[in-house]
């Protein structure tokens, strides 16, 4: 029993029985796991970082970007209270919609006034022309008195010349007398309807100024009847361009000024504005290929394409430029607005609206 004990004290000790694994067995193995799970990762990592750098050293990104349009901002050409809003709230119109009306009554008064007076005007214009042919009569008739007094003239100096001619002792000196005189008061009667004939004739010149006045009064009346109509036009305010009614302000019943800002309209068109490093431009050329991530489409990558930079930084813009001619001057590196227009049909299916987050990414190389 005491060498069968012994035995078996031996085995424990010396001998352990196969498959029971020891501690310090145990040990090396957890040590030789770990290391090279910590090896794959090393590796994947450094896979992930070469792989990420061959590809992002083609790509030009910024996240200082956003989707940008054109905005109208439409305000009023007359003052009135407003009567009626003809759209709703962020509704798409077309070009020509009305929106708005303005109480039109004070300026269709005024239209029907011009046109009173341009029916006045005309009237004047008809009865200048008529004095015209009236003073036009009288200067005919003044010229067949002229004719008249020149042939009573003509037989008053042929009998002053007969008198003349024959023996004073064979007629009495008052028929000379009477001769002499008839032909003299010829002579006055002819250059007074000499006179009444360039009187006529001033007249009718007058009387075509009357004419040229009425014209201009016509003139005159027409373009106040225009100018009212196009006062009338505006009391209602059409959409110039198609877009989205946006950022109203005005209510019906409120009086509004001319040139008051009423609401926006968004136009249809989007882009993105993207405001690149100036360090990033030297690789960046228009009609480059870009990818558009935009955080309220995560879902989606959209296409787009380079179009344009501004020419000049946004400093050079902004309300307040900086003032480097100064001796505190500090280099700052400076963003220009580079132009991103969508090349992707997909665009249209999202409500992209101005001023969402935009991460362009430009393939450079």
């Amino acid at each position: 029993m005491d060498s069968l004990t012994g035995d078996m004290r031996q085995d424990d000790i010396g001998a352990p029985v196969s498959g029971v694994k020891t501690p310090v067995r145990s040990g090396m193995v957890k040590r030789f796991a770990g290391l090279a799970f910590g090896a794959i990762v090393v590796v994947s990592l450094l896979a992930a970082g070469t792989r990420y750098w061959l590809e992002a050293r083609h790509f030009e990104s910024t996240d200082d970007a956003a989707i940008d349009s054109n905005t109208t901002q439409i305000a009023p050409r007359v003052a009135g209270q407003v009567t009626k809003l003809l759209f709703s709230d962020n509704a798409h119109v077309a070009a020509g919609d009305p929106l708005l009306t303005i109480d039109p009554r004070d300026f269709q008064a005024r239209l029907d006034q011009a046109r009173a007076q341009q029916a006045s005007a005309s009237a004047s214009l008809q009865q200048a022309r008529a004095q015209v042919l009236v003073q036009q009569a009288a200067v005919d008739q003044a010229a067949a008195n002229v004719r008249m007094a020149e042939a009573d003239m003509l037989q008053a100096k042929q009998d002053y010349d007969r008198f003349q001619a024959i023996n004073p002792h064979a007629v009495t000196r008052q028929q000379i007398d009477a001769a002499t005189a008839a032909y003299h008061s010829a002579q006055a009667k002819v250059d007074a309807n000499r006179q009444m004939v360039d009187g006529a004739r001033a007249q009718v010149r007058a009387a075509q100024a009357q004419v040229l006045a009425a014209q201009a009064s016509i003139e005159q009346a027409a373009a106040n009847t225009q100018a009212a109509e196009l006062q009338l036009s505006y009391c209602t305010i059409v959409a110039p361009v198609a877009g989205i009614v946006t950022h109203r302000t005005v209510d019906a019943g409120n009086y509004v000024a001319a040139g008051q800002p009423l609401f926006a309209l968004v136009q249809d068109g989007r882009w993105v504005t993207a405001n690149f490093k100036e360090t990033q431009l030297a690789v960046i050329r228009p009609s480059q290929d870009v990818d558009l991530a935009i955080d309220a489409v995560p879902s989606v990558v959209f296409h787009g394409k380079v179009d344009s930079f501004q020419a000049g930084t946004g400093t050079v813009f902004s309300a307040l430029p900086a003032e480097n001619a100064t001796g505190n001057y500090v280099k700052i590196v400076q963003r220009l607005p580079v132009k991103i227009v969508f090349d992707d049909a997909r665009a249209k299916d999202y409500p992209l609206a101005p001023g969402m987050s935009v991460t362009p990414s430009v393939r450079v190389r």
